[in-house]
């Protein structure tokens, strides 16, 4: 990245360069603002540092033009003419900085440096939904090795039509996983997700299957239960592990069969829906230990697809990260915060317990501003003077030139500043500043 640097005075340009340079920072230069944004447009800077006084036009054309191509761009505005008013204009205009003549190399560079922190970190940003953008048609968020090949097996999956067994721990996305598999299958039937830890046994068939009038008291007219329901589409079966014994077995044989008989009927319905099962636990280990159907988990065990935790794929945290911000932003209507390393390294460091799910919660707190950011308001800190001292270096400058116009008289800066003489005193024993040195 480097910085574009607009002066037209050739010893102005001489030392803002070789201080760039000794602080490591790439420069290209331009003495006018057209010559500026012809080398913008053919290689754009990461930041730019421009005179305000330039032989073509001012500065403020050149942050007009520059955030017309570009709004996120850092503009750093310097003058030896400034004033308050043309400070507070340039940062209404949306300059990111204002430097008035003559100014240290250290101040020079800081304020550089904040700005390319900043063009990183919208780059950054940028690079994430371009990614996120890619991605969104499945849904399946990642660059981490092990999600793309869970999105190899959706793909080389979902056109086959075989039933699928999703395995992965709570808030991984098996869901999500099944739905890019319906997506992809080209059937054309309903999505239908069943809760198998929510369906009480009580209800089991009637919900499942359905139930033919007067199969029990209440049973007033046919029902058409979830699996018929689901034809020519995709049945999940969340959670699978958590049905009973006595019901594992009924729909092993519709697995097996693909056919279902409605409660209280005689009649074989034959049904056309693909099944996809999902679970947090290993069945395997269930079946082991009795707890599973062994010949349920073989009918399973054909295809399977292991979603990772979050934990195991940290990599995809900022991708992830600005997906779900951009889906909240959209819900709630807000701007989605930016990503900063000090956010990053939070969220990067977290076990995820609750894996994409929990993600997804925290990118909703932040898009409200509900989750505290401590970690970027200590990176702020240290990043910048505290409001105190800014306030006192810019009431500094206000006494210095005050004084300086009035050339040291204390009554004249006082009456135009509108002060008390002995507060203008107190002021100035306080800032350290001597009248006598700006009297001629």
């Amino acid at each position: 990245m480097h910085v574009l640097l607009i002066e037209d005075d050739p010893i102005v340009m001489l030392g803002a360069t070789q201080a760039l340079q000794l602080a490591g920072i790439e420069t290209r230069q331009a003495t006018s603002v057209g010559a500026a944004l012809q080398q913008f447009a053919s290689e754009p800077a990461a930041a730019i540092l421009s005179d305000v006084r330039l032989p073509d036009e001012d500065g403020f054309a050149l942050l007009r033009r520059v955030r017309e191509l570009d709004s996120e761009v850092p503009v750093i505005l310097m003058t030896g003419h400034g004033d308050i008013r043309m400070a507070v204009e340039a940062m209404h205009l949306g300059a990111y900085d204002f430097l008035e003549k003559p100014f240290s190399s250290e101040r020079l560079a800081d304020v550089i440096r904040r700005a390319l922190e900043k063009r990183g970190l919208v780059l950054e940003n940028r690079r994430l939904q371009a990614l996120v953008e890619a991605q969104h048609g499945q849904g399946l968020v990642g660059q981490t090795p092990a999600m793309i090949e869970v999105r190899r097996r959706v793909s080389a999956l979902a056109p086959t039509q075989v039933d699928v067994l999703l395995r992965g721990e709570t808030g991984t996305g098996k869901e999500v996983v099944a739905r890019a598999i319906h997506d992809a299958s080209g059937r054309t039937g309903p999505f239908v997700a069943i809760n198998c830890g929510a369906l009480p046994e009580s209800i089991f068939e009637s919900e499942m299957f359905g139930h033919e009038a007067g199969a029990f008291t209440g049973a007033t007219r046919r029902r058409v239960g979830k699996l018929e329901h689901a034809r020519g589409g995709t049945v999940l079966l969340d959670e699978i592990e958590s049905l009973p014994m006595s019901q594992q077995v009924k729909l092993l044989r519709v697995l097996q069969e693909r056919v279902i008989e409605r409660l209280g009927g005689n009649e074989s319905v034959r049904i056309d829906c693909r099944f996809i099962a999902a679970a947090k636990a290993d069945l395997k280990a269930l079946s082991d230990a009795g707890q599973f159907r062994h010949d349920l988990y073989y009918r399973l065990h054909v295809a399977t697809i292991e979603l990772p935790p979050l934990r195991e794929r940290r990599d995809d945290i900022p991708l992830l990260l600005a997906h779900c911000l951009r889906l909240s932003a959209e819900r709630y209507h807000t701007t989605p915060p930016t990503l900063t390393p000090a956010t990053l390294g939070r969220w990067m460091a977290h076990d995820w317990p609750g894996n994409v799910r929990e993600l997804r919660n925290v990118a909703e707190r932040l898009c409200l501003g509900l989750e505290p950011a401590h970690e970027q308001r200590e990176a702020d800190a240290a990043a910048a003077p505290s409001l105190g001292t800014q306030m006192d270096a810019f009431e500094q400058r206000l006494l210095a030139q005050a004084l300086s116009e009035c050339q040291g008289n204390v009554s004249l800066a006082a009456e135009r500043l509108q002060l008390p003489r002995k507060t203008l005193y107190d002021k100035i024993a306080r800032h350290h500043i001597d009248p006598a040195r700006f009297r001629p």
